[in-house]
């Protein structure tokens, strides 16, 4: 297609001035629907947000040869924008700090560029569908994007997403065989009943100490009673409490996360959290709710769409920037929901601008744009190959 480039650029610039929080991303999906329209490309708009699209007909093949997905997540972060770029957020406390915009612009790009051989895709009797998935920074955007279809009528048989990276060079792409990203539980405690004067400690009920015990149990489970071969992580995010300094919080609140790529472990651990975590209350005479969700399963590739997707990416980098990496990572991302059922790739696409390279979520992230047109022909030559 001529200009994509320069129009991957204006899409990305566009989403990342409007951007827009988890299941609030109306006017993200209104414009996503407004190019693939000007642009012939059959989609439907998903509740409460998000499209799916698809080529090369107006109506899904319902018996491809082959079935393929494409995913980018679309939702920003609350998150106060401090890059001072001409194209920076125009929303105040809310920013494409993870890089959702680039995931957009590229799959965009990939459904542009594959329009304009639907000839070909015809022929050979396909299905390719575009996934623009709301909601990935919290909690349930793929898994109701599963649940409205997107992997049925026809069954998807191969997925694949990218991510862009700032721990990778400019124009290098990463894959990873296997396990790939944690599974992540998300949980809070609230430990209530205390009270009383600090100064006669016997007389009172102390949630604070109470908190302090259940967190070194809590990490001491994990450190002594799980493999140490198997990767698992627990921390504690925030704990809140108390309104002075001489009397005991009637009330502790804390919340934190366990990561782990076990399944089993999974299903065990919370209830083995609330163990713990109801006989130190009880020790000190006090009550808790806990509660707990499970925000994403791990991201485990298949090893050979991997290979697929190296080839593909070779061809248009070069051997030599197609990096296999070698450790998993600990973060999590709920492409996962879509790899419970079918098999699919995940990749990190290096775009660190040089020298002022910032982390995800950080207030200055920012990419170097020149990676974008590169992500996009990755995404449309592994298409090609794997149909």
């Amino acid at each position: 297609m001529k200009n994509l480039e320069k129009l991957i650029i204006e899409i990305r610039r566009h989403v990342h001035q409007h951007p827009e929080l988890g299941h609030k991303e109306f006017k993200t999906t209104a414009y996503i629907a407004s190019i693939l329209k000007t642009h012939n490309i059959a989609f439907k708009t998903l509740k409460p947000t998000g499209v799916l699209a698809w080529l090369p007909g107006k109506t899904p093949n319902k018996k491809p040869s082959k079935c393929i997905a494409i995913r980018a997540d679309i939702d920003a972060l609350p998150v106060t924008e401090k890059t001072n770029k001409p194209y920076s957020s125009k929303h105040l406390g809310i920013m494409h700090a993870c890089g959702h915009d680039n995931h957009l612009a590229m799959v965009l790009g990939t459904a542009l560029n594959l329009a304009g051989r639907r000839k070909d895709l015809e022929e050979k009797n396909c299905c390719i569908k575009f996934i623009f998935q709301p909601n990935e920074e919290s909690a349930g955007g793929a898994i109701k994007v599963v649940q409205q279809g997107a992997l049925i009528n026809p069954k998807v048989d191969a997925i694949f997403g990218i991510h862009v990276s700032p721990g990778l060079e400019s124009g290098q792409i990463g894959f990873k065989y296997g396990e790939m990203m944690a599974a992540l539980i998300t949980f809070e405690i609230e430990i209530y009943g205390g009270g009383g004067h600090t100064a006669y400690p016997h007389t009172g009920k102390d949630t604070i100490l109470t908190a302090s015990e259940i967190v070194i149990a809590l990490k001491s489970y994990v450190s002594k009673h799980i493999n140490p071969a198997e990767p698992a992580v627990i921390s504690i995010g925030t704990i809140k409490g108390g309104t002075r300094y001489n009397v005991f919080a009637d009330s502790i609140k804390m919340t934190g996360t366990f990561r782990t790529f076990s399944n089993n472990l999974i299903k065990q651990t919370p209830k083995i959290f609330n163990e713990i975590i109801t006989s130190k209350t009880r020790e000190f005479g006090l009550k808790h709710k806990f509660s707990y969700e499970i925000n994403g399963h791990p991201v485990i590739n298949t090893d050979s769409l991997v290979d697929s997707a190296v080839k593909s990416s070779r061809k248009v980098l070069g051997k030599e920037k197609v990096i296999i990496l070698k450790k998993p990572s600990m973060g999590g991302e709920d492409f996962s929901e879509y790899l419970r059922t079918t098999p699919g790739c995940f990749m990190y696409l290096g775009a660190s601008i040089k020298g002022v390279a910032k982390p995800w979520h950080h207030p200055e992230f920012d990419i170097d744009e020149k990676i974008l047109i590169k992500g996009t022909n990755i995404l449309s030559q592994i298409v090609l190959d794997t149909i």
